[in-house]
């Protein structure tokens, strides 16, 4: 019993790698390898130019996660102000001197990478409203009063990703704060009020949208409309899901996507590739993979005795679940495409990097789960 409530503090650096999450690095491991393949794939059989590179950065970002998972969470709750205001900086030089791409404003050139801030800023919104959070009780957080400070570090980065313009991922910025909020205890009330306000408000934002994205909404609902043109994305890709069959074409025999018929298959639409190749029982599978790391996220919770891990480890896991679901949704026409890569699978540096720094947080709320994180 004694044994069991260790404290990590005296731990050797061996029995803190022994106590690492392997499971977890072996499903993430799992994932990335399906991202490689397709990657390999989407190039007809090369590793250039995604695969290599996206191998490369895993291997990187893999021992990055791990040292992250290393260091003490409560070290990473005493930086979490300083890493959310870091974050809110960065999104303001991609207003002053972002980098353009794809009619966007969205990453920094650092010269051997485009970063994009606004994942990173996914990570730190969930550690800011743990952190908040951590020490309240369910009482505390049903009074509007103490919502205030959630409802700013939310706000404040969607207003400037919704500068870039990134409407997807200020999407989904609010729906991963709005569950941790939720979590916290906050009244139900305010969430169907917010639902309800959202409904009334619709033809006034209606307004305010860019012309592509009315456009992608239009095609959602009526992706015949324009087959050749707004529509030929989600049209290709119900094509290539559906003629996958059960037990796929077969590794690099996916003929929408080798053909070129099947557009952004290295990243938004590589989820497509896949189940082309792999069929449905390959998309089964890689959702149940998917589930597993959730599952891991919702036990890293549940142990952890203190709340920042709680709140930290389901907030990382709610996130990484938004992702998978949207961008699996999106490329099977149940909603509007919004540009969401599907995590450690999608080609793309900052996206990866952003789901190694979450697991490695995660991990850390494991390794640390008895310790006393204190104000």
């Amino acid at each position: 019993m004694v044994s069991a409530m260790f404290i990590e503090n005296d731990l050797t650096l061996s029995q803190k790698i022994a106590s690492l999450n392997w499971w977890l690095i072996l499903l993430i491991c799992c994932v990335a390898s399906v991202g490689i393949a397709s990657l390999y794939s989407a190039a007809g059989g090369s590793m250039e130019p995604w695969a290599s590179r996206q191998l490369m950065r895993f291997g990187v970002g893999l021992v990055g996660m791990m040292v992250i998972a290393l260091v003490n969470i409560k070290w990473w709750y005493r930086l979490t102000w300083p890493l959310y205001f870091v974050g809110l900086i960065l999104l303001l030089i991609v207003e002053i001197k972002g980098h353009v791409g794809m009619g966007a404003q969205r990453w920094i050139d650092l010269g051997f990478m485009q970063l994009q801030p606004s994942e990173l800023m996914k990570i730190a919104v969930v550690m800011a409203l743990a952190r908040h959070f951590h020490g309240a009780n369910p009482e505390q957080a049903r009074h509007l009063s103490f919502l205030i400070v959630p409802a700013l570090v939310i706000i404040a980065p969607v207003a400037l990703v919704l500068l870039q313009p990134d409407l997807g991922t200020s999407l989904m910025i609010i729906m991963a704060g709005a569950g941790m909020v939720f979590m916290a205890g906050a009244p139900i009330w305010l969430f169907v009020a917010a639902i309800i306000l959202v409904g009334i408000s619709i033809p006034v934002v209606w307004q305010f949208l860019h012309a592509y994205q009315k456009q992608r909404i239009m095609t959602f609902l009526d992706p015949e409309s324009d087959p050749l043109g707004a529509g030929y994305h989600i049209i290709q890709s119900k094509i290539a899901i559906g003629s996958g069959g059960i037990e796929g074409k077969g590794f690099l025999q996916g003929t929408q996507s080798h053909l070129n018929f099947l557009p952004e298959k290295q990243t938004d639409f590589i989820f497509t590739l896949w189940v082309e190749e792999w069929g449905l029982l390959g998309g089964l599978g890689l959702l149940g993979v998917f589930l597993l790391i959730f599952i891991s996220a919702l036990r890293t919770s549940l142990k952890c005795k203190h709340n920042f891990g709680k709140y930290l480890a389901l907030g990382i896991g709610l996130n990484f679940s938004l992702y998978v679901f949207i961008n699996i949704s999106m490329v099977m026409g149940l909603i509007p495409v919004v540009g969401a890569p599907l995590p450690l699978v999608s080609y793309g540096g900052t996206s990866m990097l952003a789901a190694l720094i979450g697991f490695g947080l995660m991990m850390s709320c494991s390794i640390y789960r008895h310790s006393k994180v204190t104000r």
